[in-house]
């Protein structure tokens, strides 16, 4: 009996080597590698429902090999960029993972290491070109072996984007999404779009910027273009040098995390179509009339539920701002104050809601606001959290002068609306604010009638 029980435990020990022995991995490489520079080399790893966890190497030529890879499905390809390091990018497995957990989907993690490993990034934006070459040889396969164009959805990180502009621009625009995250800059700003992802390459082309100022590309290149945190400088990123990589590639890979968030239903952001960040900060851009019903755009993965009418538009500029972490949204509300001093105050706001036993804080101070006797000052207010039963409010002003007198506002009316698509109001009325003194009440129903 003891033998029978041992030959069985060695013969499952052995199959799950094997089956182990088949998953395929994303190629990983040294910091030796880049230095000595890599030579392109592209492959392709499938993951479904029935693999989720286990690649399959699929082949450039023989489709038919792999008949888990069914071309009813939609498929989504994967397509990260420049690795300086050699290392696999850590949100490969997240992304792959949660799209699973969305629909029933091919998921293609493009696997170009061999090319984008190189520390000579010239010689990695040449390769985007042959890795293009390649998946468009693959997914004319696909095509020819009865899948949809429409029903293809890349998602590119950095040089990753391009490298989906290309392929899309290869099939004249009619594959179906193309999602470019922090989309690289460095020699792509300036160019034409033939040299470039634009919006002609998918029938729908959404982008985020997070690092326009560094390794990102600063102009709009989609249907819309999604700019967190003014697309600069991102909450919780190091400010010097002295923080080493982390200084370098934070803000870039930020868009790959605020994606994240957008699959796993952490949270929404919203983002509104403006001009610029300023004036996005300033309360000068919170409706989005043009989107009827729907609202303003949420960023991410479900972005889609605009794109009939992003199509109309053409190109759209919209802001939103994060948090420091995970879930990385913020609640938007349009603050509207009213006072009833004689002279004109200057000064920040501190914002508090508070409900089940959550305090959730925004703070007006990205510049001194004006308030005016009997004229309505209109503030936009993002807390860090999102309570849906407030309970108590607190409002708190502060001039942050310190030589001048000690300042007061006397509130006539201060109404707090969300802007999430409900427009619930929170109102009160007649507060007095001591400078740097926190005012907390219960919040009234907003009696409109009366101003």
């Amino acid at each position: 009996m003891f033998l029978w029980q041992y030959l069985t435990l060695l013969l499952l020990t052995t199959v799950q080597i094997c089956k182990a022995e088949e998953c395929a991995e994303f190629t990983d490489l040294k910091l030796a590698h880049a230095i000595i520079g890599t030579s392109i080399r592209v492959r392709l790893l499938l993951y479904t429902k029935e693999n989720a966890t286990c690649g399959t190497l699929l082949s450039h030529s023989n489709l038919s090999a792999h008949p888990q890879f069914l071309l009813t499905r939609p498929t989504t390809f994967i397509v990260h960029g420049y690795r300086p390091s050699g290392s696999p990018p850590i949100w490969i497995n997240p992304v792959r993972e949660l799209l699973l957990e969305r629909a029933d989907l091919n998921v293609i993690v493009v696997d170009w290491n061999h090319g984008a490993a190189n520390v000579n990034y010239m010689k990695a934006v040449e390769n985007t070109r042959k890795t293009a070459a390649n998946l468009t040889a693959f997914i004319q396969k696909m095509k020819n072996n009865g899948a949809s164009l429409s029903s293809i959805h890349m998602i590119g990180v950095s040089l990753g984007a391009h490298i989906s502009g290309f392929v899309g621009a290869n099939f004249n625009g009619t594959i179906g999404r193309i999602t470019a995250l922090d989309p690289a800059g460095p020699l792509f700003t300036g160019k034409s779009e033939k040299d470039r992802l634009d919006l002609t390459d998918a029938q729908f082309v959404d982008a985020l910027h997070t690092d326009i100022d560094a390794l990102g590309f600063r102009e709009p290149l989609g249907h819309i273009d999604f700019y967190a945190n003014g697309g600069t400088d991102q909450p919780g990123c190091p400010r010097t040098i002295f923080s080493g990589g982390s200084y370098f590639k934070c803000d870039h890979q930020r868009s790959v995390l605020l994606f994240i968030d957008s699959l796993n239903r952490t949270c929404s952001s919203r983002a509104f179509p403006c001009d610029s960040y300023k004036d996005f900060l300033d309360g000068k851009c919170l409706k989005c009339d043009q989107f009827g019903s729907l609202g303003c755009p949420v960023f991410g993965y479900n972005v889609t539920q605009w794109k009939d009418i992003l199509q109309k538009l053409g190109q759209t500029k919209t802001y939103f701002s994060t948090t420091a972490q995970s879930p990385f949204c913020k609640t938007n509300y349009m603050l509207e104050v009213m006072i009833w001093n004689k002279e004109e105050r200057w000064g920040y706001l501190t914002v508090k809601l508070h409900g089940n036993g959550k305090e959730a804080v925004a703070t007006i101070d990205h510049k001194e606001s004006m308030f005016r006797k009997f004229t309505e000052t209109k503030l936009l207010a993002q807390f860090d959290q999102d309570i849906q039963s407030v309970e108590k409010m607190s409002l708190k002003f502060s001039t942050n002068s310190v030589c001048e007198p000690k300042r007061k506002l006397r509130v006539l009316r201060a109404r707090l609306t969300r802007l999430d698509g409900n427009e619930k109001r929170l109102c009160r009325y007649d507060v007095l604010l001591a400078e740097n003194k926190e005012v907390i009440f219960k919040p009234l129903p907003c009696e409109d009638n009366n101003f």
